[in-house]
Formats: structure tokens, sequence, C-alpha cells
């Protein structure tokens, strides 16, 4: 069974910590996986403010948020500008690209995007993605050929704007199948690669889930007739849940568990059906999300 493996890396620490680690136990396992890397500056401390929000704060005390990401992580570019991350750790996302991963954008400035998405305009949007294409290619000497966009915000102007740019698929959006987008009745040529399986911090602490059954937990929703794309994040299983995580190789691949990158998972051109993609909200996480509607 393959299980294709998302890697989102949100933040300077994730990608000077949580990247290395996820190397290093992905090559004792044998295992490949699709890193997204946010590239501009780090201000994902500016989320403090959604502390307010009950559905957000409880997530923050059900996932112990500041053990899993650090006070580093969460202060950061509250009180001063956060750091540009490709331009200080460049050689990172170069290793990861030598290692034999995917590497894709996953934003310019996560914060940004995450929580200015309704509010940008086409040229903004389009703004956004050209940055962080551009850090890409100029860090690793090509364009990158696939993106996913921050906590799956994303409509149809984002798959108009990425129209524009030479991926060959995009992972934006939760769902069950690949599919290519329809907007405005026009069927684009970039293929979807949803996210089928829960993170970690959407389902830690909720219906008996822990990290002592956790690994069992996810282990147990893989399908062998079913998309099987997991997503984690070099902040949470690339650090603080690194023993975990390892476990978690450990125990997937004994039971016959191949982790790919997203790409090997796009079947013929010819044979990916069209779908659209809406809003939708899932339990765990706060506010909305983008869905396959099937």
């Amino acid at each position: 069974m393959r299980i294709g493996l998302r890697v989102d890396v949100d933040t300077f620490r994730g990608t000077k910590l949580g990247v290395p680690n996820l190397l290093r136990l992905l090559k004792e396992h044998d295992a490949k996986a699709s890193f997204f890397f946010s590239v501009g500056p780090d201000n994902m401390g500016r989320h403090l403010w959604r502390l307010v929000k009950p559905k957000f704060l409880a997530k923050m005390l059900r996932s112990r948020a500041a053990k899993l990401y650090g006070w580093d992580i969460l202060l950061r570019g509250v009180f001063w500008p956060g750091p540009m991350i490709g331009e200080r750790l460049g050689d990172i996302i170069r290793a990861t690209a030598d290692a034999g991963h995917e590497v894709g954008l996953h934003a310019w400035d996560h914060h940004a995007w995450q929580s200015r998405l309704d509010r940008m305009n086409a040229r903004e949007i389009e703004e956004a993605l050209s940055k962080g294409v551009g850090v890409l290619e100029r860090t690793l000497g090509v364009a990158p050929t696939c993106s996913a966009a921050p906590s799956w915000k994303c409509d149809d102007g984002v798959l108009l704007a990425k129209e524009k740019f030479p991926f060959r698929y995009n992972s934006d959006c939760r769902g069950s199948s690949v599919f290519r987008p329809q907007v405005n009745g026009m069927t684009l040529s970039q293929p979807q690669i949803p996210t089928d399986l829960p993170t970690y911090d959407e389902i830690v602490g909720c219906d008996g889930v822990t990290d002592e059954n956790y690994n069992a937990h996810m282990i147990s929703l893989f399908r062998r007739d079913g998309l099987n794309v997991l997503t984690i994040h070099a902040e949470v299983e690339g650090i603080a849940l690194a023993e975990l995580f390892n476990s978690f190789l450990t125990s997937a691949t004994n039971q016959g568990m191949e982790f790919v990158p997203l790409g090997e998972l796009l079947p013929h051109s010819d044979s990916i059906p069209p779908g659209r993609v809406g809003r939708s909200e899932i339990a765990g996480r706060e506010g909305w999300i983008a869905r396959q509607v099937l």
C-alpha cells in the first residue's frame, strides 16, 4: 500500500530543526515525501490574536501547542519582523531536494495567506505565489513543479492564479480522490491531490485518541482503495513528536506500507476526472478549509 506523504514546513524553526530531523528519519526508513516550504517572512506568532476565538483556543489547549510548537514559534513576528526563511536556510531546502524528495511551494508568508486570503485580490494572490516561486527557483536552480496551500486555504481565485505557474499538480484541499478543478465551467490543467487523512492536531485529545494510541489509530485509517495522503508538519513530527513519528514509520513499513511523494500518486492525465473545490469546516480545525466537492 502506497501512502502519499506531504510535509508542510511553516516556520523558520521547522525548517532549521524539523526538516533535518525528518530527512534523517525518512532515510532510515527508505521513505520519500513531498516537502512544501514557506520561504518568506516567518510571522506565525501573529496568530496569537486568534486565542480570543473559542475553537482556536480549544485546539491550542487540546494539542498542548506551547509544548508542541515552542514559544519561539508562537511569538515569532509579534514584536519584530520575522526572519526570511528561504534566504537564511536555503541550504536545508537544497539538501531536501538532493536527498531525492519532492520540493514544492507552501507559501511566501504563511500567516498572511492563512489570515488574509479572503481579502486578497487576484494581483495580491499572484504576487504572493510569484515571490515564493522566485525564492525556490533561485535556491534550487529550477522552478518548483508543485504547491500546497497553507492550512488548505484555497478558492477559485487561487486555482486560476496557479495556472500561470509551472505546477505539475497542487495539493490545496481536503478530499478523497485526484481531480482536475473546474472554475466557471472551465476545467483547469493542474490536478489536485487532496489530503484525505487527519493531522495530529485535529484528532489528538478527541474521541479517546492520545499519544499512546495515535500511531495505531492512524494506521487503521489507511485503506487499500483509498487515496491515502497524510500531511505532517516539520514543527510537530520533525521536532516535538519525532520519536512518535519514528515509531509510526517503523510500524507502518513493517506492515508493508510505502511512503512516496505526492507526485507518484498522479494517474495518467487522460484518466483524471473533473471536480470542484468548495468551502467546508472539519472537526478539530478552526475556520474554513477548501474541500473537494463530490
